[in-house]
């Protein structure tokens, strides 16, 4: 689908005792929480108008520049994407990459989508180019799902594939696309959940950020995902520490893999549903993103109907939680405080959850979605003994705790 970013090896070549090393090019560095997609405006027609549209819809960047048989030169498209507020991952082309594209609103290069455990070496040596070319730039790397096959892979298994693409192209983000099914006759939720732990686990080994792509459209086996459907997805990245969630896709694509539907703009320029439905849930996530580029994720918790919630809550945030079916994600932030994404893992009801805080019942605070303020938490139904969460169905919700 699409390409992620690329950490660089200390260049330490020692030329005499007087001499220091070569120094390595600046890395790249997230500085905003991404939300961004697949698949830009396949047409060259009223740019201007595309991206204030895409802006609108509070998308922070772009992967790609808008195709179309006759494409405005980048420098246009980076000029809107300027103008707008909006970062951009350009292809890298075949060109020398002294002549890529540059300016305030490019934030990197996509490199590769998908690529073979055969590939990663010469990968490496494109990224170190990159880097030596557009120092601060982000090398972007999309990884293949952990439902590849091993052939695709190139590996052993995915856990291997990944971990050996960190050791050998050194990433500054990883990334990965994954597609969960929700259907009555196949669910595929829990298995969307184990690849955002196998990115939260090798992403936090290597002290560096991982974004992921997720479902926006019907094709294949999948069914046309509802606001719900793309609130669960979105805020369980969250739950596992995701720095970036991307749409699959924006534009919808032709050919016959898409014969139904439409991504959130169908193939020919007009909004479906999810324009609004997307435009509603980046409006939170731009509210909550500078607090979540501040967390660490020490641990995530599921607590499924009938189970043990002590049992299920060990080591997370929380203390006790009523009969539900939940996803919590415990994270620390720099000044030693803590923080709790507590996120219904239900798709199709509500929920109001009981919920007892590792802190004093008044210490807790929550980030508004809708103003990304902080204020004590307030129950939603004071007449019930203990403290009330309303949860939409999907919905997360991010509460702040103090110091241990």
């Amino acid at each position: 689908m699409i390409p992620s970013c690329l950490r660089l090896p200390l260049f330490g070549l020692l030329l005499s005792p007087l001499v220091s090393a070569v120094a390595e090019p600046t890395r790249f560095v997230q500085d905003r929480f991404a939300v961004g997609f697949w698949v830009p405006p396949q047409t060259s027609a009223a740019l201007e108008e595309r991206y204030a549209e895409i802006a609108a819809a509070h998308f922070t960047f772009v992967i790609g520049l808008c195709g179309g048989p006759n494409p405005e030169p980048a420098a246009l498209q980076l000029e809107r994407c300027e103008r707008h507020g909006l970062k951009a991952l350009i292809g890298l082309g075949s060109g020398p990459m002294e002549s890529l594209p540059d300016g305030p609103a490019v934030w990197g290069y996509s490199i590769t989508d998908e690529p073979n455990a055969r590939q990663f070496p010469a990968l490496r040596e494109t990224v170190d180019a990159l880097r030596r070319a557009r120092p601060g730039k982000l090398a972007y790397i999309n990884l293949f799902p952990d439902y590849a096959t091993r052939e695709q892979l190139g590996s052993s298994n995915y856990d291997a594939h990944v971990a050996e693409f960190v050791r050998t192209v050194g990433p500054d983000v990883l990334s990965m696309d994954h597609y969960p099914q929700f259907r009555r006759d196949r669910d595929g939720r829990d298995a969307y959940c184990q690849n955002l732990e196998a990115m939260r686990r090798h992403s936090q080994a290597a002290a560096i950020p991982f974004w992921n792509f997720f479902n926006s459209m019907p094709y294949g086996p999948h069914t046309d995902p509802t606001e719900a459907q793309l609130r669960w997805q979105i805020f369980t990245s969250l739950a596992y520490g995701a720095k970036g969630v991307m749409y699959f896709c924006y534009w919808t694509p032709r050919g016959d893999e898409f014969p139904k539907g439409g991504a959130i703009l169908t193939a020919d320029g007009r909004r479906t549903r999810h324009y609004d439905e997307a435009k509603r849930i980046n409006a939170s996530l731009k509210h909550l993103g500078p607090t979540l580029m501040q967390l660490t994720c020490s641990s995530v918790n599921r607590v499924k109907p009938g189970t043990n919630s002590t049992e299920s809550l060990r080591g997370s945030f929380v203390r006790s939680l009523s009969e539900g079916d939940y996803l919590i994600g415990s994270f620390r932030l720099p000044d030693g405080r803590r923080a709790v994404l507590l996120n219904n893992y239900e798709f199709a009801y509500s929920s109001w959850p009981t919920v007892t805080f590792d802190a004093p019942s008044g210490s807790v605070q929550e980030v508004s979605p809708k103003t990304g303020g902080i204020a004590a938490v307030v129950d939603d139904s004071p007449d019930l003994p203990g403290l009330q969460i309303a949860l939409d169905a999907g919905e997360g919700r991010l509460f702040l705790l103090p110091k241990e």
